[in-house]
């Protein structure tokens, strides 16, 4: 049963209460000490040690080969217009003032924050790139919080995650929901393995039903990522429900761009609902149902025009 979250008060903190001062986050020993004659032995040098300010833990700042650096394998692809424009300022300042971070695999450095700068510098034709160098390796998984530099949307997000998620059920048999912080959402599991198997699927229309009955799974990982795939299933199979609906409703003359979520949200059997938590079956078979049963001779073009929500992204 998804169960609906209570907010979290912040405790505020008082001015300079927290972390290092300037002069403990001088050096850095430990873990840095170790990774740092593998970073020369990988050909890259090392410029600075240092403790981050706020969790005091031990930082590398780094100058690597730019072809050991590559980014994780399941983020996102890069934007080429993005890639593009930080071409142009990079060139015109004629500096690379914004180190990337990356963790060390395999001989290779992986950057989960940063590939939109990494590419703008492979393709000026750099021989190195500065970086952070963090030494938990888990840093990898948690691009969804790191990464800053170009929004992600929805579907980029849900990509990612499941991607996420195959690539730590090779590695892990704990249970999803211990992951909850890399993956932010249990609904972009679910609409990262719809959006793999139909990639023009107009998951907004979907997300705000799954944002209330998708919850974290307390299997393991491997298992999880089935689930997922089957959940995925099920939303497309709704999917085709209302796919023919819209077709329907466009043969009868109505164009606009909210015909798919002025559907899909007739046939939302949770729409009005004030209950915390949802069985996720209980309500996608209320939903089918419902699709099946649409009627299209109550729709007035006047209700579809008043429609909210996301615009069909076909």
């Amino acid at each position: 049963m998804a169960k609906k979250k209570k907010a979290v008060r912040r405790k505020k903190q008082a001015a300079g209460s927290k972390g290092l001062s300037p002069a403990e986050t001088r050096t850095a020993s430990g873990a840095a000490d170790a990774l740092a004659p593998l970073v020369e032995r990988d050909g890259g040098a090392v410029l600075g040690t240092y403790r981050d300010p706020f969790g005091g833990r031990p930082v590398l700042i780094v100058s690597l080969p730019i072809d050991k650096v590559e980014p994780t394998p399941f983020q996102r692809d890069p934007s080429d217009p993005h890639v593009k424009r930080l071409m142009t300022v990079i060139e015109t300042l004629d500096r690379f003032l914004d180190p990337i971070i990356v963790v060390r695999r395999d001989d290779l450095y992986w950057t989960p924050n940063g590939n939109h700068r990494l590419q703008a510098m492979k393709r000026l034709g750099a021989k190195a790139v500065v970086a952070l160098l963090i030494p938990e390796a888990e840093v990898a998984y948690q691009i969804l919080a790191l990464n800053t530099e170009k929004a992600h949307n929805l579907r980029e997000k849900s990509l990612e995650t499941i991607r996420m998620a195959r690539a730590l059920a090779e590695e892990s048999r704990d249970p999803e929901a211990a992951f909850a912080f890399e993956f932010e959402q249990p609904s972009y599991l679910t609409l990262g393995a719809a959006y793999e198997a139909r990639p023009r699927l107009s998951g907004a229309v979907y997300q705000s039903v799954l944002r209330r009955i998708d919850d974290f799974l307390d299997t393991p990982l491997p298992k999880a990522v089935a689930e997922r795939e089957r959940r995925a299933k099920v939303v497309l199979g709704i999917d085709d429900r209302v796919t023919a609906i819209v077709e329907k409703l466009k043969a009868r003359g109505l164009t606009s761009p909210y015909l798919r979520p002025f559907v899909v949200a007739r046939v939302n059997p949770i729409r009005f609902s004030k209950a915390a938590s949802f069985d996720f079956d209980e309500v996608m078979e209320k939903m089918s149902a419902a699709a099946g049963k649409f009627n299209l001779d109550k729709v007035k073009p006047e209700e579809v025009t008043r429609a909210s929500g996301p615009a069909d992204e076909e």
